[in-house]
């Protein structure tokens, strides 16, 4: 049996509803920082750690464990083992549903715990990490769970005398190589589908992030997920990230984070042996709006919010506003007022909607590229200032640039924070070519009242998903994933199972 953490039960009976309280909670937390290997918690076996510092105030909270190539060695070792062995991947759909099914409810028994930890770890604010964090990861583990015993396989069309069946077969062992702005929910949308579908996982969280899917690892236990078939590796890309990426047992990495590193994941895997690499990358989406759109200030609000939720961590960022000329002046002033609610806060202050910059690294990259817009010659509308110094957090004000040119580089440039670049057009023509030139294709959005030119915009952006007249839509029921240099394969929905199952074609000849 593994080393639990000390809290294996709910920490709070009612969700806190002040900053008091929360950090109330926050001071009777004890935090596992521990790798989980084959059923129990461990540290590295080189006894390398490293801190994790809250964005919050500067406060180191613990040291985790830095898992290298011998660590990742033991994972697999551990989860080929147990794929092998049939404990979980030979298991019937219907009680790998139920295992899974136990998992999401334990995340939501758990809620309050593992937003605190969400928001301690990366910054986000509190009220999202509990009411929207949590419930998409139980959602995701839940639908997909639901879904795995009702995917069939096929029969061919054959002749009277054969039989050709094709069915889906578990890859083996998966590695998932997720991001630090979302860490459970892109965590979910991997290990959901991969654990359904048979396969055994090992998960490689951020360096930035990692204390939730720390704390999960013994909630899947909980679940009754068996040793093995569910491992967490705490650890930098360039030492245990590696070791996976080139493990010759390794059948399939998956990866969420930037393009530059999804670029040599695929080299990794052509170097070692081919294993199915599945990518989502980097984004610079465009958010299109007409001087026809049902509603300017709704439009406004939404554009907002598009850059300055998750304080402009998020892949699909709807980083460059397109505005119709004729409405450009009044939609910026729009914009801007709209960005007024999303000042930065204390994140543990349930008001509070924008919280605090992942670490060190990532706001000074924030500020290098507003100084970058202004010496490009964008000027500079709204924010740009780091805030709340003297907290030790990490804050920066929502900012917003006009006059850009689409080759300017905070228009070309992923910049993973609340940077807003405003480009003009004329024509839905123009409007699609600018929203086209760029190495990314994750998503896209068009605001107009006119149903021609919403459907004739949507089909020519080359964008993974396109929203009308609202910005960043879906659910579990619709396919994730990007065009061009914004990655391979799709996350959600049936589609992810493609990720995860081999297909066999089985073809039998009758007497």
């Amino acid at each position: 049996m593994s080393e639990l953490p000390t809290l294996s039960t709910p920490i709070s009976i009612a969700t806190p509803t002040s900053q008091a309280e929360w950090q109330s909670l926050a001071d009777q937390l004890s935090i596992e920082g521990r790798a989980y290997i084959n059923g129990v918690y461990q540290w590295a076996g080189e006894g390398e750690t490293f801190p994790c510092v809250s964005p919050v105030d500067g406060r180191e909270l613990l040291q985790v464990a830095s898992c290298g190539p011998a660590d990742a060695d033991q994972a697999v070792i551990a989860a080929r083992s147990a794929f092998e062995q049939g404990i979980w991947s030979r298991l019937p759909p219907t009680k790998r549903k139920r295992v899974l099914i136990r998992f999401a409810e334990l995340m939501e028994k758990h809620g309050d715990e593992l937003a605190l930890l969400e928001t301690l770890d990366m910054g986000k604010p509190i009220n999202h990490a509990r009411t929207i964090d949590v419930p998409a990861t139980a959602r995701a583990i839940r639908w997909t769970a639901e879904a795995i015993d009702k995917v069939y396989g096929e029969l061919a069309a054959t002749p009277h005398d054969q039989i050709g069946m094709i069915s889906r077969e578990p890859m083996g062992v998966v590695a998932a190589i997720v991001p630090w702005n979302f860490p459970m929910i892109m965590a979910s949308w991997k290990i959901a589908p991969a654990l359904a579908t048979g396969n055994s996982v090992i998960l490689k969280p951020s360096e930035k992030s990692p204390l939730t899917a720390i704390r999960l690892a013994a909630l899947a236990e909980e679940a009754g997920i068996p040793p093995g078939v569910f491992n967490v590796l705490p650890g930098y890309g360039h030492t245990v990230g590696k070791a996976l990426a080139l493990h010759m047992d390794v059948d399939c990495l998956v990866f969420t984070g930037s393009t530059n590193v999804a670029k040599q994941l695929m080299i990794y895997a052509g170097q070692s042996n081919m294993k199915r690499v599945w990518l989502e990358a980097g984004g610079k989406s465009p958010n299109i709006v007409f001087a026809d759109a049902p509603d300017l200030k709704k439009a406004a609000a939404e554009a907002a919010g598009a850059i300055a939720f998750n304080q402009g961590e998020v892949c699909t960022a709807g980083s460059r506003l397109l505005v119709e000329e004729s409405v450009r002046s009044e939609f910026i002033a729009l914009v801007c007022d709209a960005l007024t609610t999303w000042r930065p806060g204390h994140p543990l202050d349930p008001a509070t909607t924008c919280g605090a910059i992942v670490d060190q690294a990532q706001l000074d990259r924030i500020i290098d590229y507003i100084n970058i817009g202004q010496a490009e010659g964008a000027r500079l509308v709204q924010g740009g200032k780091r805030l709340m110094e003297d907290t030790g957090g990490l804050f920066v004000e929502p900012t917003v640039f006009d006059g850009v040119l689409n080759p300017m580089r905070i228009a070309t440039e992923e910049i993973f924070g609340p940077v807003l670049s405003v480009i003009g057009f004329h024509t839905a023509d123009e409007a699609i070519a600018i929203a086209n030139d760029s190495i990314y294709g994750l998503a896209a959005a068009v605001w107009t009242a006119n149903l021609n030119t919403a459907h004739k915009v949507a089909k020519a952006l080359r964008a993974g998903s396109v929203w009308i007249n609202h910005y960043d839509g879906g659910d579990m029921t619709a396919p994730f994933g990007g065009f061009k240099q914004s990655g391979n394969g799709r996350d959600k929905s049936l589609h992810a199972f493609d990720k995860y199952t081999e297909l066999k074609a089985t073809w039998i000849a009758l007497d």
